[in-house]
């Protein structure tokens, strides 16, 4: 087994088998040794470190099933070391690689998914589009006008991770003919397409996210997800990937609290360690209890989804509640810090901006509470 991290004080990862157990622990050490060393330079600069990838492929997770708690908690590893790849690996594994699983055809799945197991082709998702976040159900913008053996699209798509190196993208647009949400995989090199890397973020730094323009990209009906039909597709391969946030919010949440508990051990004033200090104390039990809180709250929403009895309020809640706590844990740990807070020396400020992106993508907290709002009510709140 591996080693526990020092905020499961409640030892969630003793649910793991031994071998999901020794996944963790190979994952965790290849983190530590090759992400973690360049996180904070790499985002600095807000460029994305290419070189890593092939230790990403070697690591044999992508297109591998495991349980939902092994997979959670593979997600939360990989937001604990640094979460803007674990946005890149999430995108490329969750999104893109699960738009294909669900909503492929054997043939399409046979001749992308392997390539994409082995990271020799990246994936990306685009979905959200520059005037659409939270409506994009309904306010989806980009059109598919299908022309004989072919489609043509047009729109422009924004916030698109991995977009700017990505081989495959899956692109969703509305049918002009039956208004219908459906998927198509366009190849970078689709004439028509275009994408341009996004500027002067102050989240996710690392993550090469894009604004997509399509213009006449003409893409053949073999390349069109043949088993999405409608925006419901979509929302099963979101409802799947939303589950994902909420365990990768915890792993930053993690972090954020190894870093206090850590610093407030270190760090004297008064003649003393500031972890001798009640209102310390107190502040890391608070973070403590938000991470323990949110880890339980995972813990079951995986089981719940082994079970076959996961329904979208489960991810909604988890992913509304968890990031709401994150907020508050990364916040915390910076004001322990104080000034050494705000510089990347102490890693703490990269987790403090990196949660407002976790917090506000794959649905923000007032529509994932709206969609548990109606599940408990039985009435619809949304416009």
């Amino acid at each position: 087994m591996s080693e526990l991290l020092v905020g499961d004080l409640y030892r969630f990862q003793d649910l793991l088998s031994r071998e999901e157990a020794d996944t963790v622990a190979r994952v965790r050490d290849f983190l530590a040794a090759e992400v973690i060393p360049i996180a904070n330079d790499h985002w600095a600069r807000a460029e994305f470190p290419f070189q890593l990838i092939k230790g990403y492929a070697g690591l044999g997770l992508a297109g591998k099933t495991y349980s939902n708690l092994c997979s959670g908690w593979l997600a939360l590893e990989m937001a604990h070391a640094d979460a803007s790849m674990a946005t890149f690996y999430g995108v490329h594994s969750g999104l893109a690689m699960g738009s294909i699983e669900t909503c492929g055809s054997p043939e399409q799945q046979e001749r992308w998914l392997p390539r994409m197991t082995t990271f020799d082709q990246i994936g990306a998702f685009a979905l959200t589009e520059p005037t659409g976040g939270s409506d994009v159900a309904a306010g989806l913008h980009t059109t598919a006008r299908r022309d004989g053996d072919h489609w043509v699209l047009n729109g422009e798509k924004r916030w698109i991770g991995n977009a700017t190196f990505a081989d495959l993208i899956v692109v969703w647009a509305r049918d002009e003919q039956d208004n219908q949400v459906k998927g198509f995989v366009v190849g970078k090199d689709n004439p028509g397409y275009t994408a341009t890397k996004i500027e002067n973020k102050i989240a996710l730094r690392i993550v090469q996210n894009a604004d997509i323009t399509l213009t006449g990209c003409v893409v053949p009906e073999s390349d069109r997800l043949q088993n999405a039909r409608t925006f419901k597709d979509t929302a099963k391969i979101l409802r799947r990937t939303r589950s994902g946030v909420a365990w990768q919010a915890v792993g930053v949440m993690l972090a954020a609290y190894e870093i206090a508990l850590e610093y407030a051990k270190q760090r004297e004033q008064f003649g003393r360690p500031i972890g001798k200090f009640q209102l310390v104390q107190d502040l890391l039990v608070r973070m403590l209890g938000n991470v323990t809180g949110s880890l339980g709250m995972c813990v079951r929403l995986a089981q719940l989804q082994d079970a076959g009895e996961f329904r979208d309020e489960h991810s909604a809640l988890a992913k509304a509640y968890t990031t709401t706590r994150m907020r508050e844990v990364v916040g915390w740990a910076r004001e322990l810090l104080a000034g050494n807070g705000i510089v990347l020396d102490y890693d703490i400020g990269r987790f403090v901006a990196d949660a407002e992106a976790l917090y506000s993508y794959e649905g923000t907290r007032e529509i994932n509470s709206l969609i548990v709002g109606r599940a408990v009510t039985g009435l619809s709140a949304f416009v």
